[in-house]
């Protein structure tokens, strides 16, 4: 381990994190719940906080079957996830899956991605 000392993939990752700080991040548990809060800090152990946060879990597998057989004759599968509003929150990182960061074009630092024109 190295010395606490600044260096170049340390100032990296803070400057990283501390681009996200107040943008809504979706985090993903092992046990397929889904927050969705403003990434608020973090933490060395990995745990995120997360405040004005919702959780979303998956329906129960009987739910899933009983969603599967009404909108089979459909053809299609629609299955709503269940949410609450929690607030402030810390996730665990050693649960956490997934962190998906929740930015539209407009709110990217260097603008919108523009497609390449190819003649």
């Amino acid at each position: 381990m190295e010395g606490q000392g600044s260096s170049p993939d340390r100032d990296e990752a803070a400057e990283f994190l501390r681009s996200l700080l107040n943008k809504n991040l979706r985090v993903t548990t092992t046990d397929e719940r889904m927050f969705w809060g403003q990434f608020k800090c973090t933490d060395p152990d990995s745990n995120v906080v997360l405040s004005h946060t919702y959780e979303y879990r998956q329906p129960s597998v009987q739910k899933r079957v009983e969603g599967a057989v009404q909108t089979a004759e459909a053809g299609t599968v629609k299955l709503d996830m269940t949410s609450r509003y929690l607030g402030l929150v810390v996730v665990p990182g050693k649960y956490i899956v997934k962190m998906e960061v929740e930015e539209f074009a407009s709110q990217m630092r260097h603008g919108p991605i523009r497609p390449e024109v190819v003649l």
